[in-house]
């Protein structure tokens, strides 16, 4: 039986359809893994290159030894220097489970233009063991020397309030050049967690 779309006003016949094998997704392929215990920093400074699409940071259970803000530095030399040019914007949303705070917010004073300081990309990450803090940051096409590298995260802290808190910051590197290092901070102090490092294919022709 074919199946008729409309393409442009006219009706077309579908009759075949697509093999699973061309609606297969790109593959997730782990390729890092840093467990921090008391770090000051958590660098990825290899697997970062042409081989893949984009890549994904997963963040699981970070806490600091002071309470800090967990920040992002990119590198184009193999990590030796972070000081890559960034553009972002941040906002997110709060919600505490007595209704005391909802709401949400746009942080002016966490927005860069043309700042090679590191990037907030957390309200804040807690000391407490009842707290969680974890999130997803995608780099997207970092190995292309004609674009700039635009950046996602989404950041989650669940508080003993009770309470949540989600942030949405976003940006660019503003380069050409390959990013081939990611750097993880905070604000001052130390921290423990886990941060995964994932290649995102099959590999895209960005140049």
């Amino acid at each position: 039986m074919a199946i008729l779309t409309a393409v442009n006003r006219a009706l077309t016949a579908i009759t075949a359809l697509p093999t699973a094998a061309a609606l297969t997704p790109g593959n997730l392929t782990l390729l890092s893994t840093i467990t921090a215990s008391a770090s000051s920093t958590a660098s990825f400074t290899s697997n970062i290159n042409s081989n893949y699409d984009s890549y994904i940071f997963k963040l699981y259970n970070i806490h600091a030894s002071e309470g800090q803000i967990f920040k992002i530095h990119f590198s184009v030399d193999g990590g030796s220097n972070y000081n890559v040019s960034k553009t972002t914007t941040y906002w997110g949303i709060n919600h505490q489970e007595d209704d005391g705070a909802a709401l949400a917010y746009y942080n002016a004073s966490a927005d860069q233009s043309n700042s090679t300081a590191a990037f907030n990309i957390s309200r804040g990450v807690s000391t407490s063991n009842d707290d969680n803090c974890s999130g997803t940051v995608f780099l997207f096409a970092p190995s292309s020397t004609t674009f700039v590298k635009a950046f996602w995260v989404l950041y989650n802290e669940l508080n003993n309030t009770p309470g949540i808190n989600q942030t949405f910051p976003a940006g660019y590197c503003n380069t050409t050049s390959a990013i081939d290092a990611v750097r993880f901070e905070c604000s001052a102090g130390t921290f423990d967690g886990i941060i995964k490092m994932y290649g995102v294919g099959p590999k895209q022709s960005w140049s």
